[in-house]
């Protein structure tokens, strides 16, 4: 492991009490800084689970986790691991605090007893990236899911975390709202350099990552690029798991002897190689 990467999951296992098998055995793998981790697993694989063990919210019972070089069983450095890392949840409403939004996002200074002229520059920098400045004033509870989960996103960023941990933060979101989640976090992973871990069952959420790791029964299965691990067609249906629309057409195609790649995303990619094959 380098000293450098920002999340190093180390041989880490975790069982909860009274189950028969550990919902993560031995997983291993890190995340360097400024890199965006897609994290797939049909329900139940553990995919979730790894991203409580990486926020500090469970310890692993075997193995360890470093969140910027900080162990996640240091109890004198949980603050800091969850200053650093910040977890976004599924449902936004679980993360809304106040009663208005830019009060919302002052919760965790708060918490980190950040002064006042620092908290408003924090507040307004952060609303600002979300492109949620004008509902500063407004209630949390009146606005559309995309808007609350962005509202959530300002909260976390407001602490300046190097690393952001989604956990399938659009589940509940209809594809508009979707979206602007993901165009924001895709725009801070550039623009900001923050490492995010994305964890989904979009794949063509997860088609859009610098790297794809694939959790199954508490294993890390497989790992690569996406079009490394989505040109695995058939592995990835054994494993009870989608590929992106283009992906599965390509492999449909080449199983009618069609001479298609098999590095196939997007729509674009599709219409270029139908075109490269029908006027070569």
């Amino acid at each position: 492991m380098a000293l450098e990467d920002r999340i190093v999951v180390d041989h880490v296992s975790y069982q909860y009490e009274d189950a028969a098998d550990p919902a993560l055995n031995s997983v291993s793998f890190q995340v360097r800084p400024g890199e965006f981790v897609a994290i797939l697993g049909h329900n139940g694989s553990g995919k979730s689970t790894l991203a409580k063990l990486i926020n500090a919210l469970y310890l692993p019972t075997e193995g360890r986790v470093l969140v910027c070089g900080m162990d996640t069983a240091d109890e004198d450095r949980l603050w800091d691991i969850r200053q650093q890392a910040g977890m976004i949840f599924q449902n936004p409403d679980n993360q809304l605090v106040a009663t208005v939004v830019e009060e919302d996002v002052a919760f965790g200074l708060e918490n980190m007893g950040v002064e006042h002229d620092e908290m408003v520059r924090r507040i307004h920098s952060a609303l600002e990236t979300v492109r949620m400045t004008e509902y500063a004033s407004s209630s949390p509870h009146m606005l559309s899911g995309g808007q609350k989960q962005r509202v959530a996103i300002a909260g976390v960023l407001a602490m300046e975390p190097n690393c952001i941990i989604a956990d399938e933060s659009t589940a509940m979101l209809d594809p508009s709202g979707r979206r602007e989640v993901l165009d924001t976090i895709r725009q801070l992973n550039r623009d900001k350099n923050i490492t995010v871990l994305w964890i989904t069952h979009y794949m063509e959420e997860a088609a859009l990552a610098d790297r794809v790791l694939v959790v199954s029964d508490g294993r890390l299965v497989m790992s690569g690029t996406p079009r490394e691990v989505f040109r695995q067609v058939d592995r990835l249906r054994e494993l009870h798991l989608d590929t992106p629309p283009m992906a599965a057409l390509a492999h449909t195609l080449r199983q009618q002897g069609l001479p298609i790649s098999d590095e196939i995303l997007t729509v674009e990619e599709m219409a270029e190689e139908v075109a490269r094959i029908l006027c070569p």
